[in-house]
């Protein structure tokens, strides 16, 4: 009885010793396949080495011709276990198959040595970059230049910075150009500073600043004017263009510098009218059925001798059969016969109602405890109530929907 309990004993023993190394085994398997790379089997058949050859060319050339525009994007080996459905001649989407079936499209390139790896499209950088700035690019038809510039002002020494950036695509009458321009502070004619001339450049650089004095109370009421000029051979002087910024729409703080480009408007030569000429816009817009009025600037205005610091305005008036229905008026602007507004108002108006209807501006000179002074006025409209330029204007706002239209008009005493 003794020796059969201990050879049960022992073979119990070795039955248990067996059983923990099997576990253990098992385990240690498990363990290693964790830690383990399965090894792929490479998808890339093979092939002669003319044809290897051949297709590496076509790809590489093919690249060539798309590495300006855009960026391979290459499948690795891993997903090669995908079949892929084409969308657009660049675009692919994969679905679940085969995993160890291999991409029946996609062209081989230069970048096989990546253990088989595929170009599956392509990536268009342009869609991540940020907007580029067209301002030296865009130029409407017919430009004669555009001027770039910055302001600031500094409230503590009552100074207006002025910095004179550039000048692009400026349309000299010769063939050579040798620009400078002047920067007055209007209603100050009379003095200007004047940047250096460049010589020889359609496309000056002048990075320069200027200072004016001027007191917080009248910055507003001020407005910026540059003349661009070229200087030819004899030493005379040619105006290019000129750019007329007025400083009341603008937030100027000394920790705020505003760089801005205008496009260079040519000068009106032409002698003032009897009473003076004002210039605006008009825009119609039969979408939202809105006549838009955009005015400008007045210029050979005659004020009242006995009032120079009388104030000048204008007032816009919507007419219908000569019925008022609405007015509006700019800020009045002291002591200048050549004042700049730059303001613009919009009135309601039905497209039905134009064949009727008019604008009437009047520019008048308000002295303090007496009358408002009529210094001009000019009304543009339809054939019942216009002709001439007047006329030319309404009509060609009609035709240009939505687009502003610019004009000088001649102001009379008439009513």
């Amino acid at each position: 009885e003794q020796a059969v309990a201990v050879a049960g004993g022992i073979i119990g023993g070795i039955l248990l010793f067996v059983l923990l190394g099997i576990t253990a085994y098992l385990l240690w398997k498990k363990f290693c396949r964790l830690f383990s790379y399965e090894k792929l089997i490479n998808p890339v058949k093979t092939t002669n080495a003319n044809a290897i050859f051949q297709d590496q060319a076509n790809s590489e050339i093919h690249l060539k011709s798309t590495r300006s525009r855009s960026v391979p994007f290459i499948i690795p080996p891993t997903l090669h276990g995908r079949d892929w459905i084409h969308l657009t001649n660049e675009e692919q989407v994969q679905e679940d198959r085969d995993p160890f079936m291999t991409p029946q499209s996609g062209p081989r390139s230069s970048f096989h040595s990546l253990a088989g790896a595929y170009v599956v499209g392509t990536i268009n950088p342009d869609l991540y970059k940020f907007p580029e700035d067209k301002s030296e690019t865009d130029f409407p038809e017919g430009s004669i230049g555009r001027l770039w510039f910055s302001i600031e002002y500094e409230q503590e020494s009552e100074r207006l910075l002025v910095s004179l950036i550039k000048v692009r695509k400026l349309q000299p009458p010769a063939d050579s150009c040798s620009p400078f321009v002047k920067i007055y502070l209007l209603p100050d004619e009379r003095s200007y500073l004047q940047s250096k001339t460049k010589r020889k450049t359609l496309n000056p650089q002048f990075d320069e600043n200027f200072v004016f004095q001027v007191s917080s109370k009248m910055l507003l009421q001020r407005t910026l004017k540059f003349l661009v000029y070229h200087v030819d051979k004899q030493k005379k002087h040619h105006l290019l263009g000129q750019v007329i910024f007025p400083l009341k729409n603008e937030a100027l703080t000394e920790d705020n510098k505003l760089v801005i480009w205008r496009d260079l408007e040519k000068e009106n030569l032409e002698p003032p009218s009897e009473h003076g000429d004002i210039q605006f816009s008009l825009s119609y817009n039969d979408y939202l059925g809105r006549l838009t009025v955009v005015v400008l600037r007045a210029r050979g205005l005659k004020l009242q001798e006995e009032s120079p610091a009388a104030g000048v305005y204008v007032k816009v008036s919507l007419m219908n059969h000569n019925k008022f229905i609405k007015s509006k008026k700019t800020a009045a602007l002291l002591g200048t016969p050549n004042p700049v507004y730059n303001e613009t108002f919009s009135f309601k108006a039905d497209q039905t109602e134009l064949d009727t209807a008019s604008l009437s501006l009047s520019v008048l000179q308000s002295n303090k405890g007496e009358k408002t002074l009529l210094l001009g006025r000019v009304v543009v409209g339809p054939f019942m109530y216009t002709r001439g330029r007047e006329l030319e204007h309404w009509n060609e706002m009609m035709s240009k929907p939505k687009e502003l239209v610019k004009r000088w008009h001649a102001l009379c005493h008439s009513t």
